[in-house]
């Protein structure tokens, strides 16, 4: 009499719904509070940089006093762009310590591994957006915006910090290493000194306008300023919403096609 086949082990059942990216934002989030270094310099930044505009430039820029009711909308991007920068460099260590792999064995989608990363950075950015706004006001930053104004703003920061996040994201899983990452994504930093963050972009050489003005962070800072000021914006939120959802449809396209390249290889 022939012994009974023996039955094949039963795959794990896999994760549905938000779990698996709960538990991957809490990951990030546990990370982040353990890494005080960059979270502080992520807070810290930002309103030095301020205060060196303020204080130091403002007065040259605007004699009046007023010019940090300018240049706060282009803080806040700058700040955005600081802290979605990490990713970057938590995404590529990801990658170089070989965690991936073993995320991919388990019943887990893979995108799943970055929208914690990216989840995590958004409400990261959030707070120092806070915070920078909170200064902002004690600097004497008086903006007019009602309720709504106030709601709007947020709203575009918010798409602009989710996109930026996801495109360093997919920066961190194309780069060989964390520094690598940290190299590449400083360069996506200074498209904010190439806008009408701090000066107006009438000032620049004719040559300068063209790029100021045909690059996303011009719109995005237009519109935040015109929410909370009440300055004109003749149309450019509908630019800088669309620059944020093709920022965010092309990094989300990239980064899932470089997650399946390089982490199924490794």
């Amino acid at each position: 009499m022939s012994a009974p086949a023996s039955e094949a082990p039963a795959l794990r059942p896999r994760i549905g719904g938000i779990t698996a990216e709960s538990v991957f934002l809490g990951r990030s989030l546990r990370h982040s509070l353990r890494d005080g270094e960059s979270g502080l310099m992520a807070l810290a930044l930002p309103v030095i940089i301020m205060l060196l505009f303020t204080y130091v430039f403002g007065g040259a820029i605007d004699p009046t006093g007023g010019y940090v009711d300018y240049v706060v909308p282009g803080i806040i991007l700058l700040c955005a762009g600081f802290g979605a920068s990490s990713t970057a460099v938590y995404v590529a260590s990801d990658m170089k310590a070989g965690i991936i792999d073993r995320f991919r064995t388990m019943p887990v989608r893979a995108s799943a591994v970055l929208t914690g990363h990216v989840v995590a950075s958004l409400l990261r950015n959030l707070v120092a957006t806070g915070l920078v706004v909170c200064v902002a006001l004690l600097l004497g930053f008086r903006p007019t915006a009602d309720l709504w104004g106030w709601l709007g703003a947020l709203a575009m920061i918010a798409v602009w910090i989710l996109a930026i996040t996801y495109l360093f994201a997919a920066i961190g899983l194309a780069s060989n290493s964390p520094e690598g990452a940290n190299a590449y994504g400083f360069i996506i930093l200074f498209l904010p000194y190439l806008s009408s963050a701090f000066v107006p972009v009438e000032t620049m050489p004719e040559w300068l306008q063209w790029v100021a003005e045909n690059q996303p962070v011009t719109p995005i800072i237009e519109t935040i300023r015109g929410l909370l000021m009440g300055t004109p914006m003749e149309g450019q939120a509908w630019w800088g919403v669309g620059w944020c959802l093709a920022i965010l449809a092309f990094a989300v396209a990239w980064g899932a096609w470089l997650f399946r390249r390089k982490a199924g290889r490794r």
